[in-house]
């Protein structure tokens, strides 16, 4: 029996991550090592004063933690991608199946394309709370990446590792306290991209409104690629997701920033220097950043650690806390930039 090829190429994305990525910074094996280790042992020490802190109940032991390359980051996001699209990319084709052939045409280029994409972020990323569809979650820690951004700032190698699974792990607590989060996103991201999927007739004109509208993309303030084809309905939706990405980015931080000065002795400096990182990219990178959406990354910790903060200041922690109830009080994208709005709406 012939092999139905994939949609997408998954294994070329693999192998084409692999071959993009550039290697980490020169350790010795032992200092490898030692950096693993301590890695871990920073995640264990950040649990409980993070869970404490945010007030939320996470079982230690319900997802691994792993300290990963560069590649091995790229095999385990290839595989939830591929988890997340396959039955979106299944859905949308059971009607009107392509040829064979045409299936392994696009699936090749999209894999080409999945693979650089995985390729530059590989390279960048520090740590990730993979929600894993299908699978088992758990915390990366990308190991020759916090080597490398440490060694650049000149930061002590130990807070500087504990501090970056202080933010980590809080996203580890986030989804682990709370049962319902993970298939909610999961479930509103394969919707939305179900949705942002053109009819093969409406192809054409998407790339062509690509082309003409990508000087918007350019500058500042633009969402990446998906924003400029879609429709406002999409728009909204993609906002709504947002609004909880900001979310859940600005509590890391937030808690992140609480924890940090008990148990971290040169956070002050971390915090100053890393900010002045978030910021300093230029050139080719910007450009990237801005076309894959990263921008938009960086303007969600800001964002949401604000929504975080003023919620915090009028009804506490405790209060706060409720935006973990259920779906329907998570912020919208309104009430992120309103956080008084949240406030009146869930506490009345």
């Amino acid at each position: 029996m012939t092999e139905v090829p994939d949609y997408i190429d998954w294994q070329l994305a693999r192998r084409t991550g692999h071959r993009i990525v550039k290697d980490g910074p020169s350790v010795t094996e032992g200092e490898a090592h030692a950096a693993v280790e301590d890695l871990r042992g920073a995640a264990a020490r950040a649990h409980q004063p993070v869970a404490d802190t945010a007030r939320l109940h996470a079982p230690d032991d319900t997802s691994p933690v792993h300290v990963v390359d560069r590649k091995r980051w790229i095999d385990t996001n290839v595989q939830s991608m591929s988890a997340l699209l396959t039955p979106v990319l299944d859905q949308l084709t059971s009607k009107r199946p392509p040829s064979a052939t045409a299936r392994r045409i696009s699936g090749k280029i999209t894999g080409t394309e999945t693979g650089a994409v995985m390729g530059y972020v590989a390279s960048r990323v520090l740590g990730q709370y993979d929600l894993a569809p299908g699978g088992t979650p758990s915390l990366l820690l990308v190991a020759p990446n916090i080597v490398q951004v440490e060694r650049q700032l000149e930061l002590d190698s130990h807070d500087f590792r504990l501090w970056v699974c202080l933010h980590e792990e809080t996203h580890r607590v986030q989804f682990t306290a709370v049962p319902w989060l993970r298939a909610h996103l999961i479930e509103r991201a394969r919707g939305l991209m179900t949705d942002l999927v053109p009819d093969p007739e409406a192809l054409q004109q998407r790339l062509q409104n690509i082309a003409g509208r990508l000087p918007e993309m350019l500058r500042e303030g633009g969402q990446g690629i998906a924003d400029l084809v879609a429709t406002p309905e999409q728009r909204a939706e993609m906002a709504a997701i947002t609004a909880v990405m900001s979310l859940l980015e600005g509590h890391a931080d937030v808690v992140m920033d609480e924890v940090g000065p008990q148990i971290v002795p040169t956070v002050a400096h971390i915090r100053e220097k890393f900010d002045a990182r978030r910021q300093g990219a230029g050139g080719v990178d910007r450009l990237l950043r801005r076309l894959l959406g990263l921008e938009a990354k960086m303007r969600q910790y800001r964002d949401g650690a604000v929504f975080v903060r003023a919620v915090v200041d009028r009804v506490g922690v405790d209060g706060f806390n409720a935006v973990w109830t259920s779906p329907e009080t998570l912020p919208s994208a309104a009430e992120i930039e309103r956080p008084e709005a949240w406030v009146a709406r869930v506490h009345g």
